[in-house]
């Protein structure tokens, strides 16, 4: 008893160390970001300045980033690996090299930075107090945690997501409890600094029918078909630039001009940046274009795969509210429910992260989101096979069932050489 009480107590006061840390960094991100945002708005001339700005950044990675390139999949490694300590730079770098990508127009999101951004500060916190490399595991996951339930403001939903994000088919529950303190208290300290989140509108209470069963089976199937949609070109742009343009300056440069040119082509900025407006939109707005989440795929996959900072779900919950709001109006269902269960299901079969989500769109949209939203995250997340934004998750167990691998396999490993007789 007396074991297990320490042991509590040494989670608790390192988690809370860890929040503290991811609730300070993510609060100043969203700052700087909310200022980055608001003056491009103003500015929008700022936009042909992304293939500068990408040149800048490529340099600066080129020169001082190669450790850290690795990004959300370089902690996902770490964490199964034990690699060496993560650079404490990746938090300062990439907090400047998002907040340069957004200020210029670059479609991305905000989880990518929050999150390693925390493991970054996490392992520090770790080699500082010299703790054993099994507690280390644990801060590592607590960051992850930290970092998205602090940028979100979804303190439940980050506590699941650095603890179901790191493999497929187990969840890391020996990290639960420093998890759990550092996404609340990084939640507490990001809203204690004056960080307003955005405030979405609640799903409506739709009667789960047998009607309504089957529209939401139709509507996982497409967003099934969306994230692959995502992944598959993220992954395969991102191979085509390298293959092509080897160097990360020129990478970032090419990718900047053709951003520019489908930014004029479609001529509207609706595609730029997080593009909360739109997201907030799908709930209510029964004339958004049928292809807003098709063109949000392709300014986001040009933005990553190119080599620009940022993260993927603000983008994927763009990609899911718009969809989910077009398919709402095709089956007849009210808008702000389609927009509420596109937002979950989309990045909870690209993170591979159904529960999640699930949890997240309640926190976010209410309760009356259940039981609907698990139904469409988690066929999404079945129909989407053995894919994700983040290759470095390691699987444990295949998604259609069967028995455990004889070893976790690297998601990025299993697609390219699947076990005989499997199918990514």
């Amino acid at each position: 008893m007396r074991q297990r009480a320490w042991t509590l107590l040494n989670w608790l006061w390192l988690g809370a160390i860890v929040g503290i840390a991811c609730g300070s960094a993510s609060a100043l991100f969203l700052a700087l970001l909310e200022r980055a945002t608001a003056l491009r708005t103003d500015h929008e001339e700022l936009v042909y300045l992304l293939p500068v700005a990408g040149v800048v950044i490529g340099i600066i990675y080129d020169r001082w980033g190669h450790s850290i390139r690795g990004g959300n999949n370089l902690v996902i490694d770490t964490i199964h690996e034990g690699r060496s300590r993560l650079p404490l730079r990746m938090a300062p770098m990439v907090l400047i090299g998002s907040v340069l990508t957004h200020l210029f127009g670059g479609s991305a999101g905000r989880e990518g930075t929050a999150v390693q951004m925390g493991a970054s500060l996490a392992d520090a916190v770790a080699h500082r107090l010299r703790v054993a490399p099994e507690m280390r595991r644990k801060l590592l996951a607590a960051g992850m945690a930290g970092g998205f339930g602090s940028v979100f403001g979804t303190p439940i939903a980050g506590t699941i997501f650095g603890l179901e994000v790191l493999s497929i088919g187990r969840v890391e529950y020996d990290a639960l409890v420093p998890a759990l303190i550092a996404s609340l208290v990084g939640d507490h300290v990001t809203r204690g600094l004056g960080i307003l989140h955005t405030v979405y509108p609640e799903v409506p209470n739709v009667a789960l029918t047998p009607g309504v069963f089957a529209k939401l089976v139709v509507m996982g199937v497409a967003m099934a078909f969306a994230t692959v949609a995502f992944v598959e070109l993220t992954h395969r742009t991102t191979k085509l630039f390298a293959n092509h343009i080897p160097k990360l300056p020129w990478r970032m440069f090419a990718g900047g001009i053709l951003l520019l040119v489908m930014w004029k082509v479609v001529g509207t900025s609706d595609y730029l940046g997080l593009g909360v407006p739109t997201i907030v939109r799908a709930f209510n707005d029964p004339t958004l274009p049928r292809f807003a989440f098709a063109l949000k795929i392709a300014f986001t996959a040009v933005t990553l795969a190119s080599g620009f900072l940022g993260g993927e779900v603000t983008p994927l919950f763009f990609v899911g509210a718009t969809l989910g709001s077009v398919m709402a109006r095709i089956l007849g269902l009210p808008l702000a429910f389609g927009a509420g269960m596109g937002l979950a299901a989309v990045f909870g079969a690209a993170a591979n992260t159904p529960i999640a989500l699930s949890l997240m769109t309640v926190e976010l949209l209410g309760a009356h989101a259940l039981p609907h939203v698990v139904i469409v995250t988690v066929i999404a997340y079945l129909l989407s096979g053995h894919r994700g934004i983040y290759p470095a998750q390691r699987l444990w167990r295949r998604k259609h069932g069967g028995d455990a691998l004889p070893h976790p396999v690297a998601l990025r490993n299993y697609r390219s050489e699947p076990p005989k007789g499997d199918q990514p």
